[in-house]
């Protein structure tokens, strides 16, 4: 008699002790650390896109040992560790390193299920970092090298009646090897973080006939207003599709597998952050007859994403065609308690929830990816999605770079099916950073569905069409381009250790740092204030470091163990909505140096005290192009060199009328300490530096100090060390919507 599988089965594990398992007392953990146990770890069904009812689940605790790497397999066994989270984790119960020149070894027993006649077992790992080899009673019947994407061995030949021994071994040179790691190192420092090696991902097992189906690609068009669905299977067959929404049918068709098979769904209901909705699609095989063979139930989101000009001739991200500001976190997703792996679904799904509630519409996935089941609940909660390519050391030769390339394929055949994600970014501030416009147009080619922003920070070779600038604090942004659009890939990281929820007591970090939560949220608010601003001068996107504090990092929203938020949540909340209002006109009243040098009158010499007035003789002072300043200071536009510790500048505008509306702001660039008069009036003291040009607000004298006619901006800057820059203008900023 068949047997039917149910998800979630309890499987038997030889010499199965779990009084004996426990996280390991780590740094931190989270509110979600005790809630692990061997019997519920991870025990969702993990393939959301591609359902099946008959499944076995096979975390828990296993078997392991960490040998040599030139030994073969352990004779003893070391103790447990808790599948799915990494032996470096505190919840693996070992917290253990794994050198380059050692391997960890995993064994478990499993019984596999009654197999009637053309029947396969499919044994899918979600993701084990970095080479693994796989052995089903003694069989070697798999070798995967890649960190991240999930891979299946159909081990139907090799199972035997009752127990089934599962032997994994595996290897991870983490930051001694070519292989894209991410922020992962060996011995932890800086702002690189502890290493995850092994299974880190679900485990399972899974029943399908003997012609199954084995992939979707979802391409949806909404101009059309059709969907197209790839369906691979083992073998040639017919499939049929249906799309739902709810139980009410609203596409049926059929086809072959391997080609597009279109279906036009009348009015379609469109995925959107402010209006997630997903359609149900089953998906079935059919056979002589029309009698069904293998079926999976999925779900697919109609969207479309490009980049394009909007009506003021500014190439903004449109999504669904019309413009959408995306901001959101860097969102690294690390955990305290089990590094790659958060301890529950719960866990996982929590920072999402708390993205959307602190006012954001993205979050960019730093140098790492995800189990489905994350982008299954951004797909399902409305988080639009920018998909890092985690970073390694793939460019120091060809074998790097073919591995490179393998594995970054492997990431977008993985997730493309996901409608929250809406770009690719293949590289990170120069990190292995290879063959860039080369590498930009194969993913173009291979995925011509999404922007493609070819490497967020730093190093600009011009190719895709996202230009991505980083900025701390910021915010800044790169000039508006004819052929991309321009955002800001990572701002912020504004720092506050909070006491009883750090990785460690001290040498912790932070771009800017902060004393009190109330002193943070006033900062965070006068970066969003000012970003509004960019808006209207053509920024499309802003990413904000970061989530949560991670290890020694402490520029997080929420501190390390998400159990506390740092700023005021409704003020900062209320000020991220205000970005997608639309666009603020900017009008520039005196013109900066960053795009046209503009004369101003300067001394290096100590002037007399009243040198900032209206009246003031400058005669005697020299003339030249602004900006002023030392090569190589970051963001600077230099017009005369400027090298001492202190200078003065003058320089007179004229007015024809006083604005009827908007706000004055300050255009200024600044390296280090200035003060800012405005006809013999102080308008703006600020200390310290920004790397770009930024919009500072004017104290509320600025009002009475502008007049109809001659006009006088007067600056004073200080520097002490490192870079050296000043140059300002003014602009008014008219805002219909604030």
């Amino acid at each position: 008699m068949k047997k039917v599988l149910i998800a979630l089965m309890t499987v038997t594990i030889s010499n199965c002790l779990y009084a004996a398992w426990g996280p390991i007392n780590g740094p931190l953990s989270t509110p979600w650390t005790d809630q692990v146990t061997p019997d519920n770890a991870w025990s969702e069904y993990p393939r959301p896109q591609m359902v099946r009812d008959q499944w076995y689940n096979l975390n828990g605790l296993w078997d392991y040992s960490i040998v040599a790497r030139n030994e073969s397999r352990p004779e003893q066994w070391a103790g447990q560790i808790l599948v799915p989270f990494p032996v470096e984790s505190s919840l693996s119960g070992v917290m253990q390193s794994v050198m380059p020149d050692q391997c960890l070894w995993y064994r478990r027993d499993f019984k596999a299920p009654e197999l009637e006649m053309g029947e396969r077992l499919l044994l899918h790992f979600g993701a084990v970092d970095w080479e693994s080899t796989v052995w089903v009673n003694g069989w070697e019947v798999g070798l995967h090298r890649g960190g991240y994407d999930p891979f299946v061995y159909d081990i139907t030949e090799y199972l035997i009646a009752g127990d089934n021994e599962l032997i994994v071994k595996v290897w991870d040179p983490t930051d001694q090897g070519y292989q894209p790691r991410g922020k992962q190192v060996l011995k932890p420092g800086g702002i690189m973080y502890t290493a995850v090696t092994g299974i880190w991902q679900t485990v399972w097992l899974e029943k399908v006939p003997a012609v199954y189906i084995e992939s979707l690609k979802i391409v949806p068009d909404i101009d059309r207003k059709i969907v197209m669905v790839t369906v691979n299977t083992s073998n040639m067959t017919r499939i049929e599709l249906v799309v739902l929404d709810g139980t009410q049918e609203v596409a049926r068709a059929t086809g072959f597998r391997g080609q597009p098979i279109e279906m036009a769904i009348a009015n379609p209901k469109l995925w959107s952050p402010d209006s997630p909705f997903l359609y149900d699609l089953k998906v079935s095989l059919l056979s002589r007859g029309e009698r069904r063979g293998d079926s999976v139930m999925s779900y697919l989101g109609i969207r479309k994403i490009e980049v394009r000009k909007d009506s003021q001739g500014i190439n903004r991200l449109m999504l669904n065609n019309e413009t959408l500001f995306q901001y959101g976190p860097l969102d690294q997703g690390w955990w305290p308690d089990g590094l790659y792996t958060p301890a529950n679904d719960e866990a996982m799904k929590y920072d999402i929830v708390m993205t959307k509630k602190f006012g954001m519409n993205m979050a960019r996935k730093h140098v790492k990816y995800e189990c489905a089941r994350w982008y299954y609940w951004c797909d399902k909660l409305g988080l639009v999605v920018w998909q890092d390519m985690p970073a390694g050391d793939s460019g120091r030769n060809w074998e790097s770079k073919m591995n490179f390339r393998r594995e970054m394929k492997a990431m977008i055949d993985t997730l493309h099916n996901f409608p929250s994600i809406i770009m690719w970014v293949p590289f990170n501030e120069g990190w292995g950073q290879h063959d860039t416009p080369e590498t930009v147009a194969w993913v173009e080619q291979y995925d011509p569905t999404r922007p493609v922003n070819e490497a967020s920070g730093w190093t600009n070779h011009g190719s895709g069409t996202v230009s991505d600038m980083h900025n701390y604090p910021g915010p800044g942004m790169r000039p508006v381009e004819e052929d991309r659009v321009s955002v800001l890939g990572e701002f912020g990281g504004l720092g506050m250790a909070v006491p009883g929820h750090l990785w460690q007591e001290d040498r912790n970090w932070g771009y800017v740092s902060y004393k009190t939560s109330e002193e943070l949220t006033d900062a965070y608010v006068g970066l969003m204030t000012r970003m509004r601003f960019l808006v209207g001068q053509g920024l499309s996107a802003a990413v904000y470091t970061q989530t949560s504090d991670v290890e020694i990092e402490v520029n997080g929203l929420m501190t390390y163990d998400r159990k506390l938020v740092k700023m005021d949540l409704n003020r900062i909340a209320e000020a991220a909505r205000k970005l997608y209002l639309p666009p603020p006109v900017v009008k520039t009243l005196v013109p900066s140096s960053q795009y046209e040098k503009q004369t101003w009158k300067f001394t290096t010499a100590m002037p007399d005290e009243n040198w900032f007035a209206e009246n003031f003789n400058d005669n005697d002072w020299q003339s030249g192009p602004g900006g002023f300043g030392a090569e190589g200071t970051p963001g600077a536009v230099i017009g005369t060199k400027w090298d001492t510790p202190d200078i003065w500048i003058r320089r007179e505008f004229r007015i024809n009328e006083l604005p009827s509306q908007g706000e004055l702001l300050l255009n200024l660039h600044h390296d280090e300490d200035a003060q800012i008069y405005l006809n013999g009036q102080l308008v703006q003291s600020v200390n310290g530096y920004v790397g770009e040009y930024s919009f500072f607000s004017l104290n509320t004298k600025v009002a009475k100090a502008l007049k109809v006619g001659r006009n006088t901006l007067a600056i004073h800057c200080h520097q002490t060390r490192g870079g050296q820059f000043i140059d300002a203008g003014l602009n008014l900023i008219i805002d219909l919507h604030n």
